[in-house]
This record gives structure tokens, sequence and C-alpha cells, in this order.
């Protein structure tokens, strides 16, 4: 019997990578993949050798969109860590006219298809979901992980039909809930840039998160995620105070730490038998 296991390396503007693992019964890594490369590869590799997880079961890399805190060490896992590194071919242009991960990305480069991409066999499925944020492009994932049906939307303006769509069959869901709008208001940002994070192609605000997680909150999830949180425009009790109004007690609900690593979570799957499928 599987284990499914998550951990968020960072989770901010300073930076953002989620591990995703499935493990045997042993203990033992499965096959895992990586969402998102904000950290370097030095910090990843000692970081899951606290958890006793070696690199070598990673199988593959996500990438949500081409701002630099998702993507910062892309060009050093490439060069030292080569691993697959999949993306939209939208993505995949902005980076080879940019130059973006330099002469190591081409070879790890894996262009993602509308639909399931295998990105380990049967064991790791993922697809793409597009959602409004001001990169050349952002998406959020589907992931199907040793039976699991996860689902993270970082970086995300407004909660779409086809997000909600998604995350209405989850057993865990990553969402952001990046400010609190009167912390923003009063905060430091000038009004341009303020007015950048509220346009609806920004971030998604703690009672914008709270209306999203309303919205797909279901008989079979488990557990959900806040990420992204703002370092000067919010605060982790008010996030999840304002999420946990709308979720049931039963339901897990953590706010993940911005620049420190979290725990390796357990996470629960769901006994419905559900399978994420497009309608």
């Amino acid at each position: 019997m599987r284990t499914i296991k998550f951990k968020s390396l960072s989770s901010g503007s300073c930076g953002n990578c989620y591990f995703l693992g499935s493990f045997h019964q042993d203990g033992s890594c499965e096959a895992a993949l990586l969402i998102d490369l904000g950290v370097s590869p030095r910090r990843l590799k000692k970081e899951l050798e606290k958890e006793g997880i070696p690199l070598s079961c990673i199988k593959g890399v996500l990438i949500t969109h081409d701002h630099n805190d998702h993507i910062r060490a892309i060009g050093s896992y490439c060069k030292n860590l080569p691993l697959p590194v999949w993306m939209t071919r939208e993505l995949s242009g902005a980076f080879l006219v940019r130059h973006l991960g330099g002469e190591y990305l081409p070879a790890c480069r894996r262009i993602l298809s509308p639909g399931w991409n295998q990105i380990d066999g049967d064991t790791i499925r993922a697809r793409y979901f597009v959602v409004p944020h001001d990169a050349t492009q952002t998406v959020g994932y589907a992931v199907l992980i040793g039976g699991h049906k996860f689902v993270i939307m970082t970086d995300i303006g407004s909660f779409t039909e086809e997000a909600s769509l998604w995350a209405c069959q989850a057993d865990t869901v990553v969402i952001e809930s990046n400010y609190d709008p009167d912390m923003l208001r009063r905060g430091p940002y000038p009004p341009e840039l303020q007015e950048r994070i509220r346009s609806g192609h920004g971030h998604l605000s703690n009672p914008e998160c709270a209306q999203a997680i309303r919205q797909f909150s279901h008989q079979g999830l488990r557990q959900v995620f806040l990420c992204h949180l703002s370092e000067h425009n919010n605060d982790p009790a008010l996030a999840v105070k304002c999420s946990r109004e709308v979720l049931d007690q039963g339901i897990r609900l953590t706010a993940l730490p911005r620049q420190t690593p979290s725990p390796l979570f357990e996470l629960q799957s769901s006994v419905y038998e559900r399978i994420l499928e497009d309608t």
C-alpha cells in the first residue's frame, strides 16, 4: 500500500518549490516530482536528506510559470540534477527567447500535452490548466500519484471554472492565499503595485481564497494547504482564520511557511472512487 507525502521547500516571493512523492510501506520513496524550482539543488538535497529521501526518486519537475521566484534555479538543476522539466509549449517558447535556463535547459525540457502526461509511467500523471496571472502563461496542475488526487494553483489572480473543476475532485488542494486586503491597503506597497496585486491577474486575497474553497469543497476533500502568503501584507493566522470559516473541521487546513521548509506531510486519501476527469 502506498503512502503519499508532500513538503514545501519554500512558498512565497522569496522562492517556490514543492515536493510530492509516493512511498512504499517500508518508507522508501517509490517516485516523486517537484513543482517549480525556486530553491537551489543544494538546499533541496539538504532538506530531503533530513527526511531520508534520495534525489534519485525524483522523476520530473512541473513548471507553473516564468516569474523568477519559481524558476531562478532552473539552470542549476538542469546542469547538476538533469531531470525532465515539464512546461507548456507557450512557456517553452518564452524560455528559449529569453534564454532562461541557459545552455542546460534544452536537454531537460519536455513539452506538456493538453491532456494527461505520464511523468513516471502509471505512478505519476499530470495535466495543466491555465490560471490568470501576469506572467507569459501561468498554469495550475492536477496530479494523479499512487491513486491520490492532488491539485496545486499558486500565483492565481482569480479563481476560474476550470480550476474549480479539478479542485472539486481532489483529495488535496494547494491554493494561494496571498494577502489580507486591509494589510495591503495600509502596507508599504505603492498604489500601482497594490492595483497590480488586486487586478484579477495578480494574486488571490484571503477572502477570495476562502470563497474559492467554499466553491470546491466536497465530500472527498481531505486537506488544504495555503501557499504564497505575502511577507508584508498577510499573516498566517489571518489566512487560516479566513479559510477555516468555510471548511468542515475534519479537513486539515495548513498555511505553508514562506522561507523555511514545511514538515513532510503524510496526505490522507479519500475513500471515494472519484477519479480526476474532464467532466
